[in-house]
């Protein structure tokens, strides 16, 4: 019997990879081989890759996520360990979305990443590059970091999203009208979609809303719950058991006050008409 080398995660910078990419290898009943041959490297660049001996290339981590059906997994480790952008603390939730089962958000102001087109999160990041708060480099890694991200809503299964959007997301425009359009048209068609609901927050909740600020809820395999929250500075990803309880209290409360999905929709796409009808 062989003796397969077990790598611990925190051995070095490339073993949480490599650890993923064995796992991943796996459970599709993959040898090192047959990984190798379908994305077209050798068994020994596989070895070396799971051994944490030599760093994936990205065209490797995006042909092994497409072979292995990780759902985006792959890339997004990648990109965390290449690239420097991403407000603190980020990456780590990032890894928890993509497996999560359930994800519940609140976002104020602007669109959730995971709900953005290309288009609006350009003219977001244009904005970031204009005040000096990021370079073009680091806002060109954001988008296409975004991008990798949103795969996670492609996967098999895919996660079941409520998302509670503040009508603050619907009014401030980000870039211009061409932009929103095709911004609030795509928040229809996904509130279409099987498991993915949308609701509208609107202005009249006044101090009734529970939240001041942006907050996503993860359910993950065995019902273990996660939260995470950022102030300018970092993120913060929450583990506390009371802490998340009194966060799902207040999440609650908020689908409760909400517009329900047909009638938030309804308000989406009168928003879009409206600037349709602006624009010519």
């Amino acid at each position: 019997m062989v003796n397969i080398k077990e790598i611990d995660p925190a051995s070095g910078p490339w073993a949480p990879f490599a650890v993923q990419l064995r796992n991943s290898r796996r459970a599709k009943g993959l040898k090192q081989y047959q990984l190798a041959r379908k994305c077209g490297v050798s068994a020994s660049y596989v070895s070396f890759v799971e051994l944490a001996r030599r760093p994936p290339s990205e065209k490797f981590a995006t042909k092994a996520d497409e072979v292995l059906e990780t759902g985006g997994t792959l890339m997004l480790m990648w990109w965390q360990h290449k690239h420097t952008a991403l407000v603190p603390g980020f990456p780590e939730y990032a890894n928890y979305e993509n497996s999560a089962e359930k994800i519940k958000l609140f976002e104020v102001n602007v669109i959730h990443g995971l709900l953005q087109t290309k288009a609006y999160a350009t003219a977001w990041e244009h904005g970031n590059i204009k005040r000096g708060t990021a370079t073009p480099e680091q806002a060109e890694e954001r988008i296409s970091y975004l991008l990798t991200r949103q795969q996670t809503l492609h996967r098999t299964p895919p996660p079941i999203v409520h998302a509670v959007l503040d009508e603050s997301c619907l009014r401030r425009t980000i870039g211009d009208r061409e932009v929103m359009v095709e911004q609030l048209l795509h928040l229809e068609q996904l509130a279409g979609r099987p498991g993915f609901f949308i609701q509208v927050a609107p202005y009249t909740l006044g101090a009734g809303r529970p939240f001041t600020r942006a907050v996503t809820m993860l359910e993950m395999p065995g019902r273990k719950m996660l939260a995470y929250c950022e102030t300018e500075q970092r993120g913060y990803l929450d583990r506390d058991t009371e802490s998340i309880a009194s966060l799902a209290r207040d999440y609650d409360q908020l689908l409760v006050e909400a517009m329900n999905q047909a009638d938030s929709v309804a308000m989406i796409r009168s928003v879009r008409r409206d600037l349709e009808w602006m624009s010519t």
